[in-house]
């Protein structure tokens, strides 16, 4: 049996696409799961049905995490409805295209809000349980953008570039109670409408030269919440694509 089992896991953005993985992931090892959603409600009742599936409570829990008041909202329903949250999966985000010439004070508030401001608020909400317990684990959803830049998505690279050293300052603000790492992924899930050739011109970006899938990023994220002597790691699954010649 996992050593996650019993425990409870709040996974944002968990209605679609990689986020479904992940929730399914918690529920997989056996942890009750939040499903959240923003617009979703359709899909994430599909994730917490799929969860439960797998023996465990599952439910969904709406909100906005463009706000400070929307994240609090969400991470004290996610508590309510699971009796507390031991693990964070902070999976929400949005992926805006704006060429640096055109970025606006909107975009960029908006990038920062769902990618950075969202992660830092839920993890302060829900820290002081997990302290309290004694137990907690916090995976942020980074991105090679935060590594590597893009020109035609500013706002979003710097967004995940925070996040990046958001993971590094919680890792060690609430150490040694709650482990926090990232997941850095590549190429995983084309953006919906991405053609064969946009498709092809990112998987040959990778040196192994496929795009990833959302099971590969829930595999790093089981490892992330059962290793207990890892904590402010950016964990790269991107198929080689920082390495590449």
């Amino acid at each position: 049996m996992s050593t996650l089992a019993g425990r409870r896991a709040l996974v944002t953005g968990a209605g679609v696409r990689v986020g479904r993985a992940l929730a399914q992931c918690c529920a997989e090892a056996g942890m009750d799961v939040a499903v959240h959603h923003h617009h979703s409600a359709a899909p994430a009742e599909e994730t917490a049905a799929a969860c439960r599936a797998h023996g465990v409570r599952a439910v969904t829990v709406a909100g906005d995490l463009g706000s400070v008041a929307g994240c609090r909202a969400v991470a004290a329903e996610a508590e309510r409805a699971l009796g507390g949250v031991d693990v964070l999966v902070n999976s929400a985000a949005n992926f805006l295209h704006q060429p640096f010439e055109e970025v606006d004070e909107a975009h960029v508030d908006l990038a920062l809000a769902v990618n950075l401001k969202a992660p830092m608020f839920l993890a302060q909400a829900v820290a002081p349980g997990m302290r309290e317990r004694g137990w907690g684990r916090i995976v942020n959803m980074a991105d090679v953008a935060g590594l590597e830049p893009w020109p035609r998505f500013g706002p979003h690279c710097v967004a995940k570039a925070g996040v990046v050293m958001l993971t590094k300052v919680l890792a060690q603000a609430l150490a040694p109670e709650v482990l926090v790492n990232a997941i850095a992924p590549g190429s995983v899930l084309m953006p919906d409408g991405s053609t064969h050739d946009q498709d092809r011109r990112s998987a040959d970006k990778a040196v192994l030269h496929r795009l990833g899938t959302p099971e590969d990023v829930a595999g790093a994220l089981r490892y992330l919440l059962e290793a207990d002597y890892v904590t402010g790691h950016i964990l790269v699954v991107d198929g080689g694509r920082m390495v590449r010649p």
